[in-house]
């Protein structure tokens, strides 16, 4: 089993498509920083996320936000077209999380559906806080 687990910025808008049976598949590139100081680098990941889960990153994100993506990877490799065989690494997402704050994209980020693998599970609502009565006594 392989997991991957990045935090990292778009580096391109979502590109939200259909296959040919009408499944959406959503494809887009996360930037990811790793390093400190002079050896600091970057690296690039292509992420692939399908049905639900890929028409709300579609929908809720763009070029620049931040997010976090956890999924599966998949090897591939194929002939390019000068005659070299290449390989390539994908991430299938299985989770995503949006975490540009609404102040910063302009959107309305707060107001997206929690994007996960299963959307038929409702967001928990935070507790109210209910009011606490400080008579200063120490409990010890």
């Amino acid at each position: 089993m392989t997991k991957v687990f990045l935090i990292g910025n778009l580096t391109r808008d979502p590109e939200l498509t259909e296959t040919a049976g009408g499944v959406s598949v959503c494809r887009f590139a996360v930037a990811v920083n790793r390093g400190y100081g002079e050896n600091r680098a970057t690296d690039f990941f292509n992420v692939t996320a399908w049905r639900r889960l890929g028409e709300q990153v579609a929908q809720y994100t763009k070029k620049g936000n931040r997010i976090a993506v956890s999924g599966d990877l998949q090897i591939r490799q194929y002939d390019a077209n000068d005659g070299t065989r290449r390989t390539s690494v994908d991430v299938i997402a299985q989770d995503v999380e949006f975490l540009t704050p609404k102040q910063q994209d302009g959107g309305d980020f707060y107001d997206a559906p929690a994007a996960h693998a299963n959307p038929g599970t409702a967001p928990k609502k935070k507790p109210a806080l209910e009011a606490f009565d400080d008579d200063g006594d120490i409990p010890f």
